[in-house]
C-alpha cells in the first residue's frame, strides 16, 4: 500500500486521542475496512468498526459511516486511537491453572462451571475477573468487560484458552482464529455413536428461532457457515469418546453437530438428552490441545490441558464395547 503522512484535515470538533492520518495513493479504489487492516496490523478488524461506530474514522474530514466505504487515489483517512481505559472490573483472587504466561499471553486451564467474561446473571467470579488479579496491567482492549479476551468457552466446558496482554498480541491472536490458522483439539464423551468412526459435519449453525437460549442447525441463508470434524478415539457400550476438530468458531459449535449427528454430548441437556446417561454436574466437553503462533515464537506452538480428574474417572468405569 502507497501512503503518504498527512497533517489533520479540518474537521470541527475532532474526537480525542492519538490521530493516524495518511493520503491514500494506490489507484485501485479499496474497502476502507481493508484499507485499515492492512495499513495497521497491530488492531483487529473489530477494533476499527468499534472506532467507526464510534465516530473516530474520517474519510476527506467526514465521520465515516461503515466499513465497506469505497476509498478512492487522493482520498485522506484519519483515525483517531482512544487511550485504553482502565478496566472498571474488581479484580478477584481466584485461583489458575496457568499452562503457559509470558509478556505477551496467558494460557490457562479453565475449570468446567466458570464463566469466561461477564454476562447477564454472572457478574463475578468469571476467568477475567481472575486475569485482572493475577496481571494487574491488563488494559480494556477486547472490550471493558472482556479485557484480553480472545476466544471463548462455554461455562461448562473445560479445558485450554488464551488471553491476551496488550492490544497488539489481542489483534495478532485473533487473526489466527478468524483466518483459522489455529488447531483445536476437544475430547467428548457422546451418547451413542456417530454414523461414522470419522467425519466432516458441514451445516450452517444460528440462532434457534423457536428457542433463543439455544442455537441451531439453520439453512444456508439463515446460518452461518460452520464445518467440525470428528475422530473416535474410543468405543464403548452405550457411549462413544471422540476427538472434535471445529475448523470454524460459532457458538455451541460443537455441542450442535454432535447432537444434529443424533448422538449429543454426555450431559448436555440444553442440545442432548434431559435424562443424563451419567451422573454428571457439566457436559463431557473439554479443550484439550490448543497450536497457535505466539509473537515471541517463529513456529507454531502447541499446548494441552489434561482431562479433569472428573471425567478420566467416568472413562474408567465405562464398560467398553465389544466387537
Amino acid at each position: 500500500m502507497t501512503h503518504q503522512e498527512n497533517p489533520p484535515a479540518i474537521v470541527p470538533d475532532l474526537p480525542a486521542g492519538i490521530r493516524k492520518g495518511f493520503l491514500f495513493q494506490e489507484r485501485t479504489p479499496t474497502r476502507l475496512d481493508h484499507l485499515l487492516s492492512a495499513w495497521m496490523p497491530d488492531y483487529s478488524r473489530s477494533r476499527f468498526q468499534q472506532f467507526i461506530r464510534d465516530g473516530r474514522v474520517f474519510v476527506d474530514g467526514k465521520a465515516a459511516s461503515k466499513g465497506g466505504v469505497i476509498v478512492s487515489e487522493g482520498q485522506q483517512i484519519e483515525v483517531f486511537i482512544p487511550p485504553l481505559q482502565e478496566s472498571t472490573l474488581i479484580p478477584e483472587e481466584i485461583p489458575l491453572d496457568i499452562i503457559y504466561e509470558d509478556a505477551h499471553v496467558i494460557i490457562i486451564n479453565k475449570p468446567a462451571g466458570m464463566v469466561v467474561h461477564p454476562a447477564v446473571g454472572h457478574q463475578s467470579g468469571t476467568l477475567v475477573h481472575a486475569v485482572l488479579a493475577h496481571c494487574h496491567d491488563l488494559k480494556g482492549f477486547g472490550g471493558e468487560i472482556r479485557p484480553g479476551v480472545v476466544h471463548r468457552l462455554d461455562r461448562d466446558t473445560s479445558g485450554i484458552i488464551v488471553m491476551a496482554k496488550d492490544e497488539k498480541t489481542h489483534a495478532f491472536l485473533q487473526r489466527q482464529f478468524k483466518g483459522r490458522s489455529t488447531d483445536k483439539r476437544y475430547l467428548a464423551l457422546v451418547d451413542g455413536a456417530p454414523p461414522t468412526p470419522t467425519g466432516r459435519v458441514e451445516t450452517p449453525i444460528g440462532r434457534d428461532p423457536l428457542k433463543r437460549q439455544r442455537m441451531a442447525v439453520l439453512p444456508a441463508d439463515k446460518g452461518r457457515e460452520a464445518i467440525t470434524e470428528y475422530f473416535t478415539r474410543e468405543s464403548y457400550l452405550n457411549h462413544t469418546l471422540i476427538e472434535a476438530h471445529p475448523l470454524t468458531g460459532r457458538t455451541h459449535q460443537i455441542r450442535v453437530h454432535m447432537a444434529f449427528l443424533k448422538c449429543p454430548i454426555v450431559g448436555d441437556v440444553l442440545y442432548g438428552y434431559r435424562k443424563v446417561s451419567i451422573p454428571l454436574s457439566r457436559h463431557f466437553l473439554h479443550a484439550l490441545r490448543l497450536t497457535i503462533k505466539l509473537p515471541d515464537f517463529t513456529e507454531p506452538q502447541t499446548f494441552e490441558a489434561p482431562l479433569p480428574p472428573e471425567l478420566t474417572e467416568i472413562l474408567s468405569e465405562l464398560p467398553r464395547k465389544v466387537n
